[in-house]
């Protein structure tokens, strides 16, 4: 009887443990996600200003408030809708960045460039408009 007993409680202990790790991983996401900074986080922050210096988890370069600020504008200028969200046009332009600063090509970040903000609000851009987007990407933040 009393082996039945342990079988019992291990499968029961084993099966609470079960459902509790499916609670788990949601916590765990959404913590990561917090661990993002954002565009609308940075904007808020008075402290210290940042510097675009590359993120620890990431290694992307990131602009720092008024290095976002610069970049926004520019990106109005060659068509608002580029910078309709301006999370995602941050965000977009930090992989710009990232392909500036892995070495590719001048005609591959270009091309990169215009997939990643074609689409929704903009949906085509010229080679002329994806090359103004790569040079307010350096001249903001990816020098």
């Amino acid at each position: 009887m009393k082996r039945k007993t342990w079988i019992i409680t291990g499968v029961a202990v084993l099966a609470f443990g079960g459902v509790l790790s499916l609670f788990e991983d949601e916590p765990a996401k959404t913590s990561a996600e917090n661990a993002k900074p954002t565009a609308t986080a940075s904007a808020t922050q008075d402290a210290k200003p940042s510097t675009s210096t590359p993120e620890p988890s990431s290694g992307i370069p990131s602009p720092d408030t008024a290095q976002t600020a610069t970049l926004i504008r520019a990106l109005n200028a060659i068509d608002p809708g580029l910078a309709a969200k301006e999370e995602r046009a941050v965000n977009r332009s930090r992989n710009v960045c990232l392909d500036v600063k892995g070495g590719k090509e001048a005609a591959t970040v270009q091309s990169n460039a215009k997939a990643r903000f074609e689409g929704g609000t903009v949906p085509s851009l010229t080679e002329d408009q994806a090359a103004d987007i790569v040079t307010a990407v350096k001249s903001s933040f990816c020098n």
